[in-house]
């Protein structure tokens, strides 16, 4: 006969491991069209760039607080 498997743990781990997904997408977006643009119009890569760290840091916001109330909520 085959041993039980016992599963500790929080389920709220697993999903803020679901929920990263979006933020990692969202920061590749970002700066895969920083560079799209770049390659197109190289004279405009600061602007773009700056607005590419707001975005990115919005995004990131976003994973903070999901593991925020992954702890809370344990």
């Amino acid at each position: 006969m085959l041993p039980v498997l016992e599963i500790s743990g929080s389920l709220n781990m697993i999903g803020y491991a679901l929920a990263t997904l979006g933020p990692g997408i969202g920061v590749a977006w970002i700066f895969a069209s920083v560079i799209n643009g770049t390659a197109r119009q190289p004279e405009a890569r600061g602007a773009m760039l700056s607005t590419a760290w707001i975005g990115f840091a919005v995004v990131e916001a976003l994973a903070i607080i999901g593991i925020a109330l992954a702890f809370a909520l344990r």
